[in-house]
């Protein structure tokens, strides 16, 4: 199943995507993709409602604004420099543990909202990342046993300010956190939908210009491996984000680096996850 949440910025519903592009509003379930949902067997609920109901949903056009698939939830953590090839570019040693740090969850938009550059910023940069939804509570949890806690995965485009994160004393939060930084979607794929996370082919482009192009298989740390190793030192709540890391080809990356200029248009994709596309936008006070 793939889960929706459509509508203007702050009266988003909640909807499904068909296998066959069509979207429904399933606000008759009585239930938006929160916390509660996901932690409370919401998947399988929806499930078990659509054969009955799927009929009497409205149809949602493709016109209208899609918002991010879930509500906000209590935390994003970001797994950075898991792709070897990002790691060497970056000028970084590649990790013995995974090297984690949070994103805040204010910085939410949807998969084709425009990306604005915060102000004061020089080098906004894109990153095309896998993000896991968590479905249900995980603290200290077994390696083997990590995707019973999984509901689904998430196409994210972790956008950072690289002054605000590197040139800047402290955590890597400040160029990560931005307003419009975390554009995800289009939808979540249920973890039946995607057999095996860890070898998917991810890629953004830049003004039609393919920048990023790898594969899940490269991770240093795969899905299960991050999961197991975050819910170590926090409890991960249902629907709460990880995003796995980026490969290389972010604009820190090139001699000379390249950064989003306004009117810049990204867009990215992940096999089974469809494509997203933000524009780059000056802020205004």
């Amino acid at each position: 199943m793939k889960l929706i949440r459509f509508g203007a910025v702050g009266l988003e519903k909640p909807g499904v995507q068909l296998d066959n592009g069509a979207r429904l509003d399933v606000s008759g379930f009585g239930e938006d993709f929160s916390e509660t949902f996901f932690g409370g067997d919401g998947i399988e609920r929806l499930e078990a409602w659509l054969k009955e109901n799927q009929d009497l949903c409205p149809k949602v056009e493709n016109r209208v604004r899609l918002g991010a698939p879930l509500q906000r939830p209590s935390k994003i953590v970001c797994v950075g420099l898991n792709y070897a090839k990002h790691a060497q570019e970056a000028g970084m040693a590649i990790p013995r543990e995974p090297v984690l740090f949070f994103k805040a969850t204010s910085a939410l938009v949807g998969p084709n909202d425009d990306v604005i550059i915060p102000k004061g910023s020089e080098k906004t940069d894109w990153e095309v990342e896998l993000a896991i939804v968590i479905g249900k509570k995980a603290s200290y949890v077994k390696k083997e046993e990590a995707y019973n806690h999984i509901a689904g995965y998430v196409l994210h485009n972790d956008i950072s300010e690289r002054a605000f994160q590197i040139e800047k004393e402290g955590q890597w939060c400040k160029g990560k956190s931005c307003d419009t930084f975390a554009p995800i979607g289009p939808f979540i794929a249920t973890k039946d939908e995607i057999p095996n996370p860890n070898n998917l082919n991810l890629w953004l482009k830049v003004n039609g210009k393919e920048l990023q192009h790898s594969s899940t298989s490269d991770f240093i740390f795969n899905v299960e491996e991050v999961v197991s190793y975050i819910s170590q030192f926090m409890t991960l709540l249902p629907g709460d984000i990880i995003s796995t890391g980026t490969p290389f080809g972010v604009g820190l990356g090139f001699d000379p680096p390249i950064y989003l200029k306004p009117g810049d248009v990204m867009e990215l994709g992940i096999d089974g996850l469809g494509v997203s596309r933000q524009v780059a936008k000056a802020f205004i006070e």
